[in-house]
């Protein structure tokens, strides 16, 4: 995967918004730029996520994950895969559901990155959870598996993307912990 965004894959972001009444000032407005998308023969499985299904990441950021997850095994600590790698136009598909559900673009745009702006487009984004937590909820901070991931999550290359009152407006989201490229 490049870092280097094409104008061709830009354009393209641009269009899907456009498509979707995503605002223009977006980026300024969340702080959140565009990121590249990783191409799926650059993934590897990375195992079955709490719902059964298929999970892919990049072979570092995979490999990086279970050292992770064995470490934290080893101090008694599970935790679980719920979502990776997305494409871009999963995430756009995502956002279509939310609308005609008639959620509004602005409450969309607090929970859920624009189509190209999610950093699980980059193959290094994992939701993460616990066995008696519910998924994707605040709850997650709660359990004995953030604490590990906040104690230890930076020792294996990983950081919370969405804190509390994070610069990009987002909702806190306790369950999405990234690898950081150094």
């Amino acid at each position: 995967m490049s870092n280097q965004l094409s104008q061709v894959y830009i354009d393209r972001i641009r269009a899907i918004h456009k498509d979707l009444g995503i605002p223009e000032d977006y980026e300024a407005r969340y702080k959140l730029w565009i990121q590249p998308e990783a191409a799926e023969t650059d993934l590897v499985n990375a195992g079955k996520d709490v719902f059964q299904r298929d999970q892919f990441l990049l072979p570092e950021v995979d490999k990086r994950w279970k050292v992770m997850r064995k470490a934290a095994q080893r101090d008694f600590v599970e935790i679980s895969l719920v979502s990776c790698f997305r494409s871009v136009d999963y995430q756009k598909t995502l956002i279509e559901n939310k609308l005609a559900k008639g959620q509004s673009m602005e409450e969309i745009l607090n929970v859920s990155a624009a189509p190209g702006h999610s950093e699980h487009h980059t193959g290094r984004a994992m939701d993460l959870s616990t066995s008696g937590c519910e998924h994707l909820t605040e709850e997650f901070e709660e359990t004995v598996a953030f604490q590990w991931l906040l104690n230890n999550g930076e020792r294996y290359g990983f950081r919370m993307s969405y804190p509390k009152n994070n610069a990009s407006g987002i909702s806190y989201e306790p369950w999405h912990w990234a690898f950081e490229i150094y």
